[in-house]
C-alpha cells in the first residue's frame, strides 16, 4: 500500500473533533486510508442497499448499534442520520467518535453545514502526490508518461491503463455525482462541456466565451464550474489583489486535478502525441500547480496560492502568499533553461521590489542565483517547503 502524507492530519483532526469528515474525488483512496487508520472502529459502508434501508427506516436504532462510533462511508446518501449523528456527538465527549466520508462532497458537505457545523474537524483527500509515488518507487521517470498517467490510485495499485480507466471514471463521475447534484437532462452536452474545458487548462476562466462553444448559457457554466470545483475535478487560482499600480485581470485561472483526465478528453493517447501538443505546456503547468495544492491540502494547510496577470500580458504563474511576504514561482515545461525564462520575474521584481523567486523547469540544473532567485527540476517540490 502507498503511504499517504494525509494520515498524519487525520489523526490530529480524530484527536480534536469528535467527528471528521474525510472528501475528495472519487477513487482517491478515502476508504483505504480510513480503513487502515481506523482499524479499531466498524466500517459500515451506506451504498449498501440494505445498511442504506435500515439507516433510513430506523435512524435512531442504527446509531445505537455503534456506541464507540464508526467509519460511516457514502454517508451523504442518508442525510436523516445526521441530526441522530448531531444529537450523540453533542452529548459524548470522545474524540473522533464518527469518522465520516462519501464520494459526492457536494451533498456531504451541504449535509453537514446545515446540522453538525462546528463539530466537524474536514480533510480532504487529493489522487497521490509525486512525493507518495516516488517513496513507493512507483514514480514514472518521464514527464510526459506521468502526465499521461496521472495520479489517481487505481492506475498504480490496479494497474488499470489510464485509456481504460479515464472514460469509465468520467462516465461513473457523470452519471452517479452529476444526476445526484443536479438534474442534467442532456449528459452529452455536459461531457462536450468538459472536453472545452480541458482544452482551456492553464487560462483564465471566461464563461461568455465557453457558453458560446458549449451552446448553454453563463448561468448554466457558472453552475457546472462550481460542481466540477467541489467534485474535485478542476480547481480554480484566483488573481492576486495586490496591484503594485497596475490594472490586473479579476477572473481566475482553471487547472484541472489530474492531467490523465485532461489527455483523455483532448485525445492524447500517447508521449509522441503530448511531446508536440499544443498544449503540453499548459498540462505541465496544471500538473505541477496540482502537486503544490496537494503538498497543503494534505497536511491541512490554507492553499495559499494566487497567479498575477497585468493587462499588458505580464504574468506570474504562481505567486505564494505567507502573510503578505509573497514568493513568485514560474513554470516551464522545458528541459534546457534560458535566462528569458526570468524575464516575467524580472518585471514583477521592479513593481514589487523583491528579488526571491522560484523557477521550476523540466531541466535536471540546479542554480542559486543572486537576489535569493533559485532554478530547480519541478520534481523538487515534493521535497522542498515552496
Amino acid at each position: 500500500m502507498i503511504q499517504r502524507v494525509a494520515k498524519k492530519k487525520l489523526l490530529d483532526l480524530a484527536s480534536k473533533f469528535k467527528a471528521v469528515a474525510v472528501t475528495g474525488a472519487r477513487q482517491t483512496g478515502k476508504t483505504t486510508l480510513l480503513k487502515q487508520v481506523f482499524k479499531g472502529k466498524p466500517y459500515v459502508s451506506l451504498e449498501n442497499p440494505d445498511t442504506r434501508a435500515f439507516a433510513l427506516e430506523d435512524p435512531r436504532g442504527f446509531i445505537a448499534m455503534y456506541p464507540r462510533g464508526a467509519v460511516l462511508d457514502e454517508v451523504q446518501r442518508t442525510p436523516e442520520l445526521f441530526s441522530y449523528l448531531q444529537e450523540i456527538l453533542d452529548d459524548s465527549k470522545t474524540k473522533g467518535l464518527f469518522i465520516l466520508s462519501g464520494s459526492n462532497n457536494f451533498l456531504l458537505q451541504q449535509t453537514i453545514s446545515q446540522t453538525l457545523a462546528g463539530r466537524v474537524g474536514y480533510l480532504s483527500l487529493l489522487p497521490f502526490s509525486l512525493g507518495e509515488l516516488s517513496k513507493a518507487g512507483q514514480l514514472p521517470a518521464d514527464d510526459n508518461e506521468l502526465m499521461l498517467k496521472g495520479f489517481y490510485p487505481p492506475i498504480y495499485d490496479q494497474e488499470i491503463p489510464p485509456l481504460d480507466w479515464c472514460p469509465n471514471y468520467i462516465r461513473t463521475y457523470i452519471e452517479k455525482d452529476v444526476r445526484q447534484i443536479k438534474n442534467i437532462a442532456d449528459l452529452i452536452v455536459f461531457e462536450r462541456f468538459l472536453k472545452l474545458l480541458a482544452g482551456r487548462t492553464g487560462q483564465e476562466l471566461n464563461h461568455s466565451a465557453i457558453a458560446v462553444e458549449a451552446g448553454v448559457d453563463v448561468k448554466t457554466v457558472q453552475s457546472w464550474i462550481g460542481i466540477l470545483e467541489s467534485s474535485y475535478i478542476v480547481y480554480l487560482v484566483k488573481p492576486h489583489h495586490q496591484n503594485f499600480n497596475k490594472v490586473l485581470v479579476k477572473r481566475p485561472k482553471l487547472y484541472f486535478y489530474d492531467t490523465a483526465l485532461v489527455c483523455y478528453l483532448l485525445g492524447i493517447r500517447n508521449a509522441g502525441q503530448l511531446e508536440f501538443h499544443p498544449l503540453r505546456g499548459a498540462i505541465f503547468e496544471s500538473m505541477v500547480v496540482t502537486e503544490l495544492v496537494k503538498k497543503r491540502t494534505h497536511a491541512g494547510l490554507p492553499v495559499n496560492l494566487f497567479f498575477w496577470r497585468d493587462k499588458t500580458g505580464h504574468e506570474i504563474d504562481i505567486l505564494v502568499d505567507e502573510g503578505g511576504r509573497l514568493t513568485p514561482i514560474e513554470i516551464k515545461s522545458g528541459k534546457t533553461f534560458s535566462a528569458a525564462y526570468f524575464k516575467n520575474i524580472a518585471y514583477w521584481s521592479k513593481l514589487s521590489g523583491s528579488d526571491k523567486a522560484v523557477l521550476l523547469y523540466a531541466g535536471k540544473e540546479h542554480q542559486r542565483r543572486s537576489g535569493g532567485r533559485e532554478v530547480m527540476n519541478w520534481r523538487k517540490i515534493s521535497q522542498r517547503d515552496l
